[in-house]
C-alpha cells in the first residue's frame, strides 16, 4: 500500500533533517558539500523550469558557475565579482557557438538560474561568517535559527491563514496566501527566532534577535512568492519532485535562499 504524501513528507522530513543540522553544526567540508549539492541541484531544477518557457539553458555553464561561486566562498581564492564576470563571459560566448534559438532567453536563463540558486554561497558565508575557533560554531547557530524562525513563519502563516485568512496578500502569483497568515508569519519568525536566541546566541541581543526575526519575516515570505512566481510563469506546482512529499530543492528553500544575503549583511555591518 502506498504512503500517503503526509507520511511520506514526514519521513522524508525525519531522515534529512538530522542530516541538514548535523552539517550546520559542525561546517567545514560537511557544509561546504551540502551548499554544493543543494546549489547545483537548484540550478538543474531552473533550467528544466526555464525549458517550459523555451529558454535552454548552459548545463555546463550554470553547473561550473555554481560550483565556482560557492567554492570561491568557502576558499576565497579571487574576489566574487570575478567568478560572476567569467560565468557571464562564458555564457555569452557558448550562446555564440550553440545557435539554439533564442540567445537572450538562453544567455538570460543561464545566469539567472546561477545567480539565484547561486545565493546558497551566501548561506554558506553565514556558517563560515565566525574564523575563531571558540566561534566557528556560531555561524552554524546562525543558519539553524534562520531555519527555525522559517519554520515558525510558515506554519503559522498557513494554519492561521487557512483559519481566518480573508484578504488576498498577492493572488496573481499566490491565491492561496492572505494577509493575516503573512502577518500572523511575521510575527511568529521574531518569536521563532527570539526562542533561538534563549538556546543558541548568549552574545547577541535582544535588540537584534528581534531585528533579525523581523528580517527573516519579511524577507522569507518574499523569496517564497519570488519562487511561485517563476512556478507560475513556468506553469509548474512544484519546482521538481526531487524531494519526496517535499517537491523540489527550491521549494524547500526558497525563504532561507532570499533571506541569506539580508542576514549575512546585518551581521557584516550590525554584528
Amino acid at each position: 500500500m502506498a504512503l500517503g504524501n503526509r507520511a511520506t513528507r514526514s519521513i522524508v522530513a525525519a531522515l534529512a533533517v538530522p542530516f541538514v543540522l548535523a552539517a550546520c553544526f559542525f561546517g567545514k567540508f560537511y557544509f561546504l558539500a551540502f551548499t554544493l549539492v543543494i546549489g547545483i541541484g537548484g540550478f538543474y531544477e531552473f533550467s528544466k523550469m526555464s525549458e517550459k518557457k523555451n529558454a535552454l539553458t548552459v548545463l555546463a555553464v550554470g553547473y561550473a558557475g555554481i560550483t565556482g561561486i560557492i567554492l570561491n566562498t568557502y576558499f576565497r581564492v579571487i574576489d566574487q565579482t570575478h567568478v560572476i564576470l567569467l560565468v557571464v563571459l562564458f555564457t555569452l560566448v557558448t550562446e555564440l557557438f550553440r545557435n539554439k534559438e533564442s540567445a537572450i532567453n538562453n544567455a538570460g536563463a543561464t545566469l539567472l538560474g546561477v545567480l539565484y540558486p547561486g545565493l546558497f554561497a551566501v548561506v554558506l558565508g553565514i556558517r563560515e561568517f565566525y574564523q575563531s575557533p571558540e566561534l566557528y560554531v556560531q555561524g552554524g547557530y546562525m543558519i539553524i535559527a534562520i531555519l527555525i524562525s522559517i519554520w515558525f513563519c510558515d506554519s503559522a502563516a498557513y494554519f492561521i491563514g487557512c483559519a481566518i485568512g480573508k484578504h488576498k496578500l498577492f493572488p496573481r502569483v499566490s491565491p492561496k496566501k492572505s494577509w493575516e497568515g503573512a502577518i500572523a508569519g511575521f510575527f511568529f519568525s521574531i518569536i521563532g527566532f527570539t526562542l533561538s536566541k534563549l538556546v543558541f546566541f548568549e552574545n547577541i541581543s535582544w535588540m537584534h534577535a528581534v531585528i533579525l526575526g523581523v528580517i527573516i519575516g519579511v524577507a522569507g515570505q518574499v523569496g517564497d512568492l519570488i519562487e511561485s512566481l517563476i512556478k507560475r510563469d513556468a506553469g509548474i506546482k512544484d519546482s521538481s519532485n526531487i524531494i519526496p512529499g517535499h517537491g523540489g530543492i527550491l521549494d524547500r528553500f526558497d525563504s532561507l535562499l532570499f533571506t541569506a544575503p539580508f542576514v549575512y549583511l546585518y551581521m557584516y555591518y550590525f554584528l
